[in-house]
């Protein structure tokens, strides 16, 4: 409570949770009761609530037409780097283009990006990917997950891991790795807290403004997208992997319409024309 109190004034709401969960979870594997959990606490939250009270800060969808400008511009960026040589931006736009295709399609956080390794990705010839993680946030007993993502007659992020893995040379380990100035490939992944500025950097070279989107653009993008295009609810959380319906209304902007009353008719800018995507089944 007296921590809650001291850092009111400084902290946001969202991370004051986080920094309880944290304080829980340290609890528990130290084998004391969750003090997080107690009501006076929890009151002390709603109070803080109150007295400071701020908008959700959420990052903007990305819009199919940027992912589409973005992935344009890597592919004229590897084209340029294969004809003079310069394997340095020959990797380094082939990495991108299946991390924006992948991140976005597959609606995946930062952190499953980077623990993706070659090892767990099976490629269905002309049919789509399975992706396995050990490890996930919504997998509290470690099962692992098995997701799938469909091939797709543009933009397709099958087509986008093979071109990487190919011009990488990567067998196993890291799908994602860092790579340096000369070309250099790493061993190691690239860092989850590394995507938002890698995201705004691709996203500025292709001359689409980057300052409103982080890495979670890219999975509310893909909701904002399969909501556009039909998808229920329940597929999208089945696909997506999400087990609350809470978790999955936060990235969903509600479809809002006034009909002939509006002064200019809405235009869905995430619609697309991808609609070929097949719902999970």
């Amino acid at each position: 409570m007296r921590y809650l109190v001291d850092y009111a004034d400084s902290l946001s709401l969202n991370t004051l949770k986080q920094r309880l969960a944290a304080l829980a979870q340290w609890h528990i594997t130290q084998g004391f009761p969750d003090p997080t959990k107690t009501p006076t606490v929890r009151q002390v939250l709603k109070g803080i609530r109150t007295l400071h009270p701020a908008p959700v800060k959420q990052a903007a969808p990305l819009q199919l037409q940027h992912l589409e400008q973005a992935v344009q511009w890597l592919t004229q960026a590897a084209e340029q780097a294969r004809q003079s040589g310069n394997m340095a931006d020959l990797l380094r736009s082939r990495r991108d283009t299946a991390l924006l295709l992948i991140g976005f399609w597959r609606g995946f956080r930062s952190d499953e990006l980077c623990r993706l390794q070659v090892e767990h990705i099976h490629i269905e010839a002309g049919a789509g990917m399975r992706l396995f993680l050990p490890q996930s946030k919504g997998d509290r007993e470690n099962l692992g997950t098995t997701h799938y993502a469909p091939a797709l007659k543009r933009l397709c992020p099958v087509q986008a891991y093979l071109d990487w893995i190919s011009v990488a040379g990567i067998a196993r380990g890291a799908v994602f790795r860092r790579l340096d100035r000369w070309g250099h490939l790493s061993d190691e992944a690239l860092h989850p807290g590394s995507l938002i500025s890698l995201l705004r950097q691709i996203l500025r070279r292709a001359g689409i403004p980057a300052e409103l989107y982080t890495s979670h653009s890219l999975r509310r993008g893909f909701a904002t997208w399969a909501t556009a295009n039909g998808w229920d609810i329940k597929t999208l959380m089945t696909y997506v992997g999400w087990k609350d319906i809470k978790s999955a209304m936060r990235y969903i902007d509600p479809a809002i319409s006034f009909g002939g009353l509006a002064a200019k008719p809405a235009v869905d800018l995430n619609a697309g024309t991808l609609a070929q995507l097949p719902a999970p089944h």
